[in-house]
């Protein structure tokens, strides 16, 4: 995780992000890449694009007064990091710049279809690109790389995914727990998972929790407040975005409600 690939916009959320991104940058003594996207609106009957035009304008004055803002703020910093900028769609502008990113950093939002968020980009990016997401609520203001960790484990592939690729975080950690909620239908087991990372000399406890009316969404977000955990790690949309998004999902509603990190991988 030494590429590390922050998105830039003045937005309430930016932030969280960049405390997020300066967190994994000190502890993993990584790069940042800041991308800074200009999104690209588009109206019904804007034919000439001239209300588009208008408003990408506006938005580009805004952005280079948050660019320079931001930009002296990180010189301050003794980390490595650079600058990039894009224009569009925010989600494709991530993915197309994460070819070489070992980790890109979000914020987590309400998830919908309809919802009108222009943060609300995590499962475009999660499902699109190559490599993890950290997702920040912005009420967690980075993330605490020396707490406890929560591995959700149900022995799917993502889950996999998501426990290699979050390795460097998790020899950080105070502890790290590996949770299973329920019964696990296919895949190596979390006694197997734990046993993968006591080979990276990582010691983790598994812990089993009974599936219960409120879902494993529920347990998980109270377990984490329980623990005082930094952030937990999870396989994203393990049975296919339309099917969650359909008939809701584990996925969808830890992002909605999550009070810690989250580190995503499909």
């Amino acid at each position: 995780m030494k590429n590390i690939l922050l998105l830039v916009h003045d937005d309430k959320g930016q932030e969280a992000r960049v405390q997020g991104a300066l967190d994994l940058a000190r502890g993993l003594s990584g790069h940042i890449r800041c991308l800074d996207v200009t999104p690209i609106y588009v109206f019904p009957g804007d034919l000439e694009g001239a209300a588009a035009g208008q408003l990408v304008a506006a938005e580009r004055v805004s952005e280079a007064r948050n660019h320079a803002a931001l930009e002296a703020r990180l010189a301050n910093e003794a980390l490595a990091w650079d600058w990039a900028e894009a224009l569009g769609d925010m989600a494709n502008c991530l993915v197309g710049h994460a070819r070489l990113a070992d980790v890109i950093v979000v914020n987590c939002t309400r998830d919908g279809w309809l919802n009108g968020d222009r943060r609300s980009i995590v499962t475009s990016v999660v499902t699109q690109a190559n490599c993890p997401v950290v997702a920040i609520p912005d009420p967690a203001m980075g993330i605490e790389l020396g707490e406890a960790a929560i591995v959700c484990w149900d022995g799917s592939q993502p889950a996999a995914n998501a426990l290699r690729a979050a390795i460097p975080m998790l020899k950080l950690a105070r502890a790290v727990h590996v949770i299973t909620v329920g019964e696990i239908q296919d895949g190596p087991s979390a006694l197997e998972a734990a046993a993968y990372l006591s080979r990276h000399d990582i010691h983790a406890e598994v812990q089993a929790i009974a599936a219960g009316a409120a879902g494993p969404d529920a347990c998980l977000l109270d377990l984490g407040q329980s623990l005082r955990a930094g952030y937990c790690v999870m396989g994203a949309y393990g049975h296919g975005r339309v099917n969650e998004a359909l008939f809701g999902g584990v996925t969808r509603r830890m992002i909605q409600a999550a009070k810690l990190p989250l580190v995503l991988s499909r």
